[in-house]
């Protein structure tokens, strides 16, 4: 049996085009299980605060805008950006860590909501995972991760970018390491990775691993081998090899993540008829020199499905057809449906070739739009409408 989860990617310069940071994610759900396209405002906000299960205190700062992939029923989300920059994405891991402060069943943050928090609240990819460290170790993960399947509970692991570099955090309980990536690449699936690079960790994190009899203090201190009890170490390194290859040039950009978001011999892009499909996917370009620009499908199965460009402007929107209604049983939002009922069931060959050509375009429209940004000749205002646009286009080739 495959483990159930999903897969984050990060390249930095000098492996990229332009030297920016890419940033990518496909989230792997239960079976049936809408996501959401949401954009949430910024600004300041009520002094409580209600996640998935906790409530907790609100921050007292004003919160970022962020746009997020999100689980329909939950608060939190699996991956997405905010207006300063910073894109994170999650996965569950499994440790050997399950009593007490690391049981798992309890219901307390969710990994999701700790994302979303994240984005809220952190301003850089260290400020986030600051945050984000702060908040695991006051109020504890946990809670079931599915709707429907109580007995689907896990721990979190973390890839947090911004512009400037990124971080790797993993977690057992409260306890957690940091491992920060400022060249190259690096991807995560839903196993611990963190082995003796740790450049951040929870205080008093060897001598708590020697008491737990996970350590005898001997050596240099290995998190992944003193905290890991298994994960899918197969697709980890498939997801290595395609950064490997896809970097090869040092000209990687977006449609490359693209493509290693779609592959599917490697099950890092799952269809709709497995038990955990792809649901929903993002791609963030990263940089402090232009424009960053995020890609979301906000549709399952990337392979058969339309990567549509978001910008924050100062007064940027999103399509209601993308944000799950409360009152259909399944969440099922329109695009949703449409994308089900016109591609995913028919499976109309067609239909998808559409969609990469529509994105396609985007990309040209994006890259020139960008090129004129930086000679001063045109202004992100007017952006304004691009998610919206792209998605409602969308809407109208379904019919």
């Amino acid at each position: 049996m495959f483990p159930r989860s999903c897969d984050t990617f990060v390249v930095l310069p000098p492996l990229t085009k332009n030297s920016r940071v890419i940033f990518g994610k496909n989230s792997d759900r239960p079976q049936n299980e809408v996501q959401e396209l949401v954009l949430i405002k910024g600004g300041p906000r009520e002094s409580k605060l209600k996640c998935t299960y906790i409530t907790l205190d609100e921050s007292s700062k004003p919160i970022n805008s962020v746009i997020l992939s999100k689980p329909a029923w939950m608060w939190g989300a699996e991956m997405g950006a905010n207006d300063k920059n910073v894109a994170i994405g999650n996965e569950a891991v499994w440790t050997n860590n399950n009593e007490g402060d690391g049981d798992a069943r309890q219901r307390r943050l969710l990994g999701m909501d700790l994302v979303r928090l994240g984005l809220e609240r952190g301003n850089t990819a260290e400020e986030a995972l600051n945050i984000i460290t702060t908040l695991l170790e006051k109020y504890g993960q946990g809670g079931p991760c599915s709707e429907l399947d109580d007995s689907h509970f896990y721990h979190n692991s973390f890839l947090i970018a911004d512009p400037k570099e990124a971080w790797v955090l993993e977690t057992s309980g409260k306890l957690w390491a940091a491992e920060k990536i400022e060249s190259g690449f690096r991807n995560i699936s839903n196993g611990l990775t963190i082995r003796t690079k740790i450049d951040k960790h929870s205080d008093n994190l060897q001598a708590k691993a020697k008491k737990m009899g996970l350590w005898n203090g001997e050596g240099e201190f290995d998190f992944t081998k003193c905290f890991s009890s298994g994960g899918d170490e197969v697709r980890q390194e498939e997801g290595r090899k395609l950064l490997e290859l896809a970097t090869a040039t040092s000209n990687f950009d977006v449609k490359d993540m693209f493509n290693i978001l779609r592959h599917k011999e490697s099950r890092i892009c799952r269809g709709c008829d497995d038990t955990f499909p792809t649901q929903g996917s993002q791609v963030s370009c990263l940089t402090n020199a232009a424009v960053n620009v995020h890609w979301f499908t906000a549709t399952p199965d990337p392979s058969v499905s339309y990567f549509k460009p978001f910008i924050f402007t100062s007064n940027p929107k999103i399509s209601p057809y993308t944000i799950s209604s409360t009152e259909d049983a399944k969440r099922e939002h329109h695009l949703y449906k449409l994308h089900s009922e016109h591609v995913l069931k028919s499976g109309n060959t067609k239909i998808s070739k559409v969609l990469h050509d529509m994105e396609n375009g985007c990309i040209a429209e994006i890259e020139e739009f960008v090129s004129k940004y930086e000679n001063g000749q045109s202004s992100l205002d007017e952006l304004d409408d691009l998610m919206k646009n792209c998605v409602e286009t969308e809407v109208k080739l379904y019919g």
